[in-house]
């Protein structure tokens, strides 16, 4: 079973967006994919109540008021972690989790408080070990913007791949609001987000984005 895990102690950085579109990815690929909700406002479960009947199905559990247990038969489970994650209660997280993906966004506030987060998580013995591997996103990038470019050289000197940057864009507001990931939307209305995707994709079905003694899937 694959597990990926959207993280972040930031609030606000798009955790959800990045978490339900890689589960609607893998639905379309015809994979059994579950999206475990670990945030108290439940936002990936809300998104599934509104995703039509017609859609690759992913099974939602809610990991705030039950107790996380995957169904057997899941090939890949997808993590939507609450933000203020901290201390033992990350190290726990983590511990979950073979692949963690971490959106930053373009701001000197974010980009301060990803740093500070960061250097937290490469303590965690799981991540330490290199039993836990970590891909950046810059999430949120409008052209142009004058953060960029402070973002992009903060995440180089962390020596930890920066997967992929995601334009703002309200495509994904229009696909939330129907239980939608840009995969399940029509491609000619998403094909430039599509296509900012792919690297994500790629990493996440290769071996760099796994421990050494865990196949791609």
């Amino acid at each position: 079973m694959r597990r990926i895990m959207v993280l972040n102690a930031k609030g606000g950085c798009g955790k959800t967006t990045i978490a339900t579109n890689i589960a609607s990815h893998f639905a379309k690929k015809g994979k059994n994919v579950v999206l475990a909700d670990f945030d108290p406002q439940l936002s990936s479960l809300d998104w599934l109540l509104k995703r039509e009947a017609s859609k690759p199905p992913i099974t939602g559990l809610d990991a705030v008021n039950n107790p996380l247990r995957v169904p057997n038969g899941t090939e890949i489970v997808i993590f939507d972690v609450n933000a203020g994650v901290m201390g033992r209660e990350l190290t726990a997280m983590v511990r979950r989790a073979e692949t963690i993906l971490l959106p930053v966004l373009p701001s000197p506030i974010d980009i301060r408080a990803g740093a500070k987060f960061i250097q937290e998580l490469l303590l965690v013995g799981k991540v330490s070990r290199d039993q836990t591997k970590i891909g950046l996103i810059a999430n949120r990038v409008k052209e142009n913007a004058t953060g960029y470019d402070k973002l992009q050289s903060f995440l180089t000197s962390l020596k930890i791949p920066i997967i992929a940057s995601l334009r703002d864009t309200q495509n994904y507001l229009r696909a939330a609001e129907r239980g939608l990931g840009i995969f399940d939307m029509r491609h000619s209305l998403v094909e430039h987000d599509v296509e900012q995707w792919k690297p994500i994709i790629t990493w996440l079905n290769s071996v760099k984005s796994q421990p050494k003694n865990k196949e791609a899937s």
